[in-house]
């Protein structure tokens, strides 16, 4: 499975090479061409969520956000991402949160980081 990033900001691309160290992190979407799995940060690249999946119908979309941007995250959903996680629910396990859907993720309060 190729995982790709579309990420600006350096904390978090960091964290994401950490927890998965095969992964391609950008800041276009020429850096998440041909991976079966995309991860948008919604901060930078909400915009970037519709024509990825009209680029890459069959690629498995996971986008994050602040978990107080309402609009964002239901603007992902929305554009076609699989899966639309708060910032703190996804770095609790990035690795969970791009994995098939039927690895559910564990239970969040939400409440931490957005």
């Amino acid at each position: 499975m190729r995982v790709a990033a579309l990420v600006d900001d350096l904390l978090d691309r960091s964290r994401i090479a950490a927890a998965l160290p095969d992964a391609a992190v950008g800041r276009d979407r020429t850096a998440v061409a041909a991976a079966d799995v995309i991860i948008v940060d919604l901060a930078r690249h909400a915009a970037d969520v519709a024509p990825l999946r009209a680029a890459w119908p069959d690629a498995r979309i996971v986008a994050y956000g602040a978990h107080v941007d309402h609009a964002a995250l239901a603007a992902a959903r929305a554009d076609g991402a699989d899966e639309v996680l708060p910032r703190s629910r996804f770095f609790q396990d990035p690795a969970a949160a791009v994995a098939s859907p039927s690895d559910p993720m564990p239970p969040s309060d939400d409440g931490g980081e957005g």
